[in-house]
Parts: C-alpha cells; sequence; structure tokens
C-alpha cells in the first residue's frame, strides 16, 4: 500500500507533467500558407486546448486570411484528424501521437514529458474555419460550454464514486468557482482542497471507480477518418468482487477487456498507458484514482497495442 506523503508526492508528479507542443496554422487560412511562425509552449498535461485559444488568435492574428473571428471558433487536428476539446492534452497525445510510452520505472515515469525537447514536440494544427460538425460539439465564446462539459464530467465521477452527486452539487459558489478557475489556471494549491472534499466524501464510502479506458478502432462508414476510438465504460468496484482483494489494474482491465488483457499481471496483446507511462498490472485502481486521476475525477486510460 502506498502512504498517504506517496500518493500527495505522485499527485505533485502528475500535476506539473508537460508536453512541448509546436502549433502551426492551417495552412489553407494563412497569408503565407506554410511560412508563418509555429506558437511554441510546455502545455500541462491534465489541461484542456480551448484554454490557449485566445493566446494563439493573438499570435496568429497578422498571419489570417480572414482575422474577424473569434477564437472560440478554432479548433486542433493532428495529421487531419479533428481533436475532442473536452479531452485532457495529455489524454489526446497518449491517443493519438503514436509515440511508444516509457515502461513502469517509479513515479518520474508519469508525466516526464517536459523533459522531452522541442525538436521532439507534438505537432498540432489550428483552424479558426470550416469546424468539423460532424466530429465536434461547436464552443462559445464566453467559455460555457467547455465549462458544463466539464462540470458534467465531475458529476458523473462524483456519482461513480458515491452513489450520489451529492458532493459536487453541494459545494458552495465560492468553492465551485475556485475549483474551475483553479482548472483554467492549472493551481495545485487552489484546487486539491476542492478535490479533496469530492475524493474523500463525508460518510460516503467509495462504491466504484471512475474509469474510462479508450481503445484504438478501425474507421466506420459513419467516420471513415482514421483516429477513430471505442470508450469502454463498466461499473469497477474498489475491491475485486466477492473477494476482499483490493482491485488492481491488471483484474479491472481482465474483466473489462478479457480478450485484450487475458492475464491480469502481465500485458501480453495490449499496455494500459496513464499520463505518458505504461503503468504496472498491480497498482491498485483506488490509489490511481486519489493521486493520478485527471481534473474531473476520471482516471482516462489509454490502451496500446504490443507487437
Amino acid at each position: 500500500m502506498t502512504t498517504p506523503k506517496e500518493l500527495r508526492a505522485l499527485q505533485e508528479v502528475v500535476w506539473n507533467g508537460s508536453l512541448p507542443l509546436e502549433i502551426r496554422l492551417s495552412p489553407s487560412e494563412s497569408r503565407t500558407y506554410d511560412q508563418t511562425d509555429p506558437y511554441l509552449v510546455h502545455y500541462p498535461r491534465l489541461s484542456y486546448l480551448p484554454f490557449i485559444l485566445s493566446r494563439l488568435y493573438a499570435f496568429f492574428a497578422a498571419s489570417l486570411i480572414a482575422p474577424d473571428v473569434s477564437p472560440s471558433e478554432a479548433w486542433f487536428s493532428f495529421e487531419g484528424v479533428p481533436l475532442k476539446w473536452h479531452y485532457p492534452v495529455g489524454l489526446l497525445y497518449d491517443l493519438f501521437s503514436g509515440r511508444n510510452p516509457p515502461q513502469p520505472a517509479g513515479q518520474r515515469a508519469i508525466a516526464d514529458d517536459d523533459r522531452v525537447e522541442l525538436s521532439q514536440s507534438w505537432k498540432l494544427v489550428v483552424h479558426f474555419t470550416e469546424w468539423p460538425e460532424e466530429q465536434l460539439v461547436r464552443l462559445d465564446a464566453e467559455g460555457k460550454v467547455l465549462h458544463d462539459a466539464f462540470i458534467n464530467s465531475v458529476k458523473e465521477a462524483d456519482f461513480l464514486r458515491n452513489g450520489t452527486a451529492k458532493g459536487i452539487m453541494s459545494l458552495s459558489k465560492d468553492d465551485s468557482t475556485q475549483l474551475w478557475e483553479a482548472v483554467m489556471t492549472h493551481d495545485l494549491s487552489a484546487f486539491t482542497p476542492i478535490s479533496q472534499k469530492l475524493l474523500y466524501a463525508q460518510g460516503a464510502p467509495l462504491r466504484h471507480i471512475p474509469l474510462k479506458v479508450y481503445l484504438p478502432a478501425s474507421p466506420s462508414a459513419s467516420e471513415p477518418t482514421s483516429g477513430h476510438l471505442r470508450v469502454v465504460q463498466s461499473l469497477v468496484t474498489p475491491s475485486i468482487p466477492n473477494t476482499r482483494e483490493p482491485q488492481t489494474l491488471g483484474s479491472a482491465l481482465h474483466g473489462l477487456l478479457p480478450s485484450l488483457f487475458p492475464s491480469r499481471r502481465t500485458p501480453i496483446l495490449a499496455k494500459p498507458v496513464l499520463h505518458g507511462a505504461v503503468l504496472p498490472m498491480g497498482a491498485l485502481l483506488e490509489e490511481l484514482m486519489r493521486a493520478a486521476a485527471y481534473l474531473d475525477g476520471w482516471v482516462h486510460l489509454g490502451v496500446v497495442m504490443m507487437g
């Protein structure tokens, strides 16, 4: 079992993880086609791409063929695939970058992309026109759509943990404001007190672990482009059913996806990835939730095929 001190240390490592991004303006929208300078930034893994839209608009405005657009009209793509704005940046990277994540090697294996040189940055394209209506929900200038999507995800995670969303629903207005501002500004000291109220709800035993597993899927007739994902979600208890043994990552994945994870102890066909690192199958799922969940309270787990 991991001590509370170790859990806090791991949470800080996860929180401080960042990705080097190289963001270019779509050539079709640029006055100089593909000669526009890129926007380079180390961006928090836990954060969301829409938070950077105002900065990108200010940076690229002079190069836009049609500058009379709102920053909220912008969207991102990677190798032609529109990126879902409500997914955290780190999750998007783990799912789409195609880079081989490091094997388990202690806490620094997680969220260690901040050591990657900018020459190895993740190259994205920002677009200010031709919104992909069939793949992405539109944002609004006030940020309400992003806020509501995040809060709804927090509510769903709260309900799974406790059997009720009373935790998030009973937050004071000040606490709710503090939570969202901490997410927008990536402020751990402001985020932690509110997060702890939700993760350690008074008088509410932990019922389920908020876990989503993201699998690569083949394009379909309705979605012919690459980058299609299948999201697997089920009720995962903190203990293995009918036993007193704590639920491990391996036992949970074996229960959810036995064909991909035939062994509870050893990855054979696929590897589970969280915050840029391959996780050990013996990791306790409750500890992962408390120390390494994303900002919305979910353990968003990517799956990388082996071989």
